[in-house]
């Protein structure tokens, strides 16, 4: 049977089984829910550009999910899991058309242990609405990435990595963070099936290629009172080490954030400023120290504030891939890479601004990497070609950083740039046909 007879007949079949999914078949909807923010990459936007689901869905329950899974497994289509759209590296976008099943219905907050802090939401749910709920209880949420108030929890632990909250707790896929995944297997006969920290640990950034995520069981943190600090610099090396001073002592730090100078023109409500900055969110006990630091350096508290998460103006989003967007704002020409830093990062950044001048610029996070304090960089680039990218990489990988490569679409070369055979396997087990979001997970198509 030819794929048009298919779509008819799955579409069909749909309406008759289901009253409640609604369907998308209007080509601007279509192309709308088939996209996310890979055009921060020019070299992933020519990939993905045509990229187009033929039927876009959108559940209202766990049940019509085993539906769809059942019925895409009997028609032969494959299906691409989509949260809100906030990724960046085409997660959510159908290489082979197909069928694409928004999951931002699938919202409920199941439980909360209000003894450990452990939560079992639905995937759909925005962090946002996790964030305020937790809130309400004395709890926050360990890790969050900058686009908070829009992306949904099961977009973030399957297409994420980390965020606000590294610095203190690591990545996401460092064991405690997930405690378990509900999924919904793609068979002949679909199973709703629960998987311990363990097991769940193939699909934590798995970018929804072997199982679909309803829940999650997630770790919180007890709700501590941030405050908001931004301190001036104006050399690099003296903010670096400012940042490692801070990150190694005593206090409780959620966010530690470096900006340079020429990036910061690109910032809302601080763009006048042409002095390289450090962004904290620190706790009580934390800010008086970092004002004793500051007078140690000689450096200038430019802001400080208690953060009042209910406003649309928080430094927290001038970090992660927020500082990235802030720039193309300001020019669309700039793109951006990811990486560790190798722990000499003072020569390593000298390196790169005697060679490429400011044709790259530097942001850092400070991180948490095997319970040891790093930095990250996000650094933005100013696009020529994707020669030029590869160059770059190729430098920063002989210098010693290890590169997650924003520019590609699969899950390995985005990460570690190995096959991952737990993912594979879970795949095998929970996707046998190989009909979830194709082409992403390279172990996979090579196996």
């Amino acid at each position: 049977m030819s794929k048009d007879f298919r779509l008819i007949d799955f579409k069909d079949e749909i309406q008759r089984s289901s009253s409640q999914i609604q369907i998308f078949t209007d080509v601007n909807d279509r192309k709308k829910y088939s996209k996310d923010f890979y055009d921060y990459s020019p070299i992933l936007f020519d990939i993905l550009k045509n990229c187009c689901a033929d039927i876009v869905l959108r559940p209202r329950s766990v049940d019509d999910i085993i539906l769809i899974a059942k019925l895409c497994n009997k028609y032969s289509l494959p299906l691409t899991i989509r949260g809100s759209g906030t990724g960046n590296y085409g997660q959510c976008v159908p290489l082979n058309n197909g069928v694409v099943m928004i999951m931002n219905s699938i919202n409920r907050i199941r439980h909360l242990n209000e003894g450990s802090g452990e939560t079992f939401v639905e995937s759909g749910c925005l962090m946002r609405d996790l964030e305020f709920f937790l809130r309400e209880n004395k709890r926050q949420l360990r890790l969050m990435p900058s686009t908070w108030r829009s992306s949904t929890i099961g977009g973030f632990i399957a297409g994420g990595a980390g965020g606000i909250g590294s610095v203190k707790w690591g990545f996401l896929r460092d064991p405690g963070n997930l405690l378990g995944l509900e999924i919904i297997t793609l068979e002949k006969e679909p199973k709703k099936i629960f998987l311990d920290m363990k097991d769940a640990e193939p699909l934590n950034h798995g970018y929804g290629t072997n199982g679909v995520i309803t829940a999650l069981k997630l770790s919180t943190a007890r709700e501590i009172q941030w405050h908001e600090i931004i301190v001036e610099f104006d050399d690099i090396r003296y903010a670096l080490e400012f940042m490692k001073l801070c990150t190694s002592a005593a206090i409780d730090i959620n966010l530690c954030t470096f900006i340079e100078d020429k990036i910061v023109k690109s910032l809302p409500n601080i763009k006048d400023n042409n002095r390289h900055l450090i962004l904290f969110l620190v706790d009580e006990i934390g800010k008086h120290v970092i004002f004793n630091f500051s007078k140690q350096y000689q450096a200038n508290i430019l802001y400080e504030n208690i953060e009042n998460i209910n406003s649309g103006k928080l430094i927290r989003e001038f970090s992660w891939n927020h500082t990235t967007l802030h720039m193309r704002n300001y020019d669309k020409s700039w793109t951006y890479l990811q990486m560790l830093l190798p722990k000499n990062e003072i020569e390593f950044i000298n390196h790169f601004k005697q060679k490429w001048k400011d044709k790259v610029l530097w942001h850092l996070e400070a991180v948490r990497q095997t319970g040891e304090q790093r930095l990250a960089a996000l650094p933005l680039v100013d696009f020529e070609s994707e020669d030029q990218i590869n160059e770059l990489i190729v430098e920063c990988k002989s210098m010693g950083a290890i590169i997650f490569n924003p520019h590609v679409i699969t899950v390995e070369d985005g990460g570690l740039g190995v096959v991952d055979s737990d993912q594979v396997r879970a795949k095998s087990k929970y996707d046998p046909n190989g009909l979830l979001n194709q082409g992403k997970l390279k172990g996979w198509d090579i196996s």
